[in-house]
C-alpha cells in the first residue's frame, strides 16, 4: 500500500524559506512521477512542481526561480525560497506510475496522495 507523508510546513514571513519533505513507502516497482500540489481556501488544487525519475522537472510559472523540487531515494523535497503571501496553502505530495511528463502538474493524472502540510506566509 503506497503511503505518502508530508512534513516541513509552517508559518513564515514573506521573503523567508521552507523545505517540504514527502516520504514515500509501500511502493513496489517503479513510481516514475511525483509532484507537489497546493490548494488555498476557496481555490482549486494546482500543480506547483513535478519530478520524473529521469531527473526532469516542471514548475508552475508562479514559482519558477523560487522553488526547487528534488528527490533523494524515497523522499521528495520542495525547497521554497522568497516566499510570498500568495504561496499560503495546503501543500500535497502526489505520485503515479503513468502520469506522463506533459501532465506533471495536473492533479487528475495522479492516483496516490498524501494528507498535506500547511504553509502560511505572512506579509
Amino acid at each position: 500500500q503506497v503511503q505518502l507523508v508530508e512534513s516541513g510546513g509552517g508559518s513564515v514571513q514573506a521573503g523567508g524559506s521552507l523545505r517540504l519533505s514527502c516520504v514515500a513507502s509501500g511502493i513496489t516497482g517503479r513510481m516514475a512521477y511525483m509532484a507537489w500540489f497546493r490548494q488555498a481556501p476557496g481555490k482549486e488544487r494546482e500543480g506547483v512542481a513535478g519530478f520524473k525519475d529521469d531527473g526532469s522537472t516542471r514548475y508552475a510559472d508562479s514559482v519558477k526561480g523560487r522553488f526547487t523540487i528534488f528527490k533523494d531515494k524515497n523522499i521528495l523535497y520542495l525547497q521554497m525560497n522568497s516566499l510570498k503571501a500568495e504561496d499560503t496553502a495546503m501543500y500535497y505530495c502526489a505520485a503515479d506510475r503513468r502520469a506522463g511528463y506533459a501532465r506533471l502538474l495536473a492533479p487528475e493524472a495522479f492516483n496516490f496522495w498524501g494528507r498535506g502540510t500547511q504553509v502560511a506566509v505572512s506579509s
